[in-house]
């Protein structure tokens, strides 16, 4: 019996030949299997994108210098604007505003305008409803989740834009 395995090696086997069907299989295989995961991974990019999107790059660039002029125009005012932030605790955040003009005058009559902005996601974006409290103090109370946020500030006076602030903070 031992001696018909050894035959048995020393035949030499023919190869498996590859014809034309095999091939056309495997480059259909090898493509559907691109398509596929192509097509998967387009719609998880498309359905779980909430960044910042620019509907008009001209139109962009065009706000761009206009925010340029606004932030020179409110370095020139050189208003005072101190913000505390407090966590009370279960993810409430109050953010309280108080804001001078050059003199230390509270500046009571403004609209003021803010909100705790994801960084990556704006669909977690949660608007802030500043009160105003008197003697130039604004006061909010939010609930936002722990982590990275901008806090973005505007005022206004007159229906224009005087002040905006947008800082990154951490919350507990």
């Amino acid at each position: 019996m031992a001696h018909q395995d050894v035959a048995h090696a020393d035949v030499p086997r023919r190869p498996r030949e590859l014809t034309g069907r095999a091939v056309l299989l495997i480059l259909l295989a090898f493509f559907g299997v691109v398509i596929v995961v192509n097509v998967i991974m387009a719609r998880f990019a498309v359905s779980t994108f909430a960044g910042v999107e620019t509907e008009s790059s001209y139109k962009a660039g065009l706000a761009f210098s206009a925010e340029h002029r606004a932030a020179e125009a409110q370095v020139a005012r050189h208003w005072n604007v101190n913000v505390e932030l407090a966590s009370p605790g279960n993810e409430a955040r109050v953010v309280t505003i108080r804001v001078l003009d050059p003199s230390g005058m509270p500046l009571s009559q403004l609209t003021p305008d803010g909100r705790f902005a994801h960084p990556t996601d704006a669909r977690r974006d949660v608007d802030l409803d500043l009160k105003p409290l008197g003697d130039g103090r604004y006061r909010a109370t939010a609930v936002a989740g722990p982590g990275q946020w901008d806090l973005v500030i505007d005022f206004a006076q007159g229906g224009e834009r005087q002040f905006r602030s947008k800082n990154r903070v951490q919350l507990p």
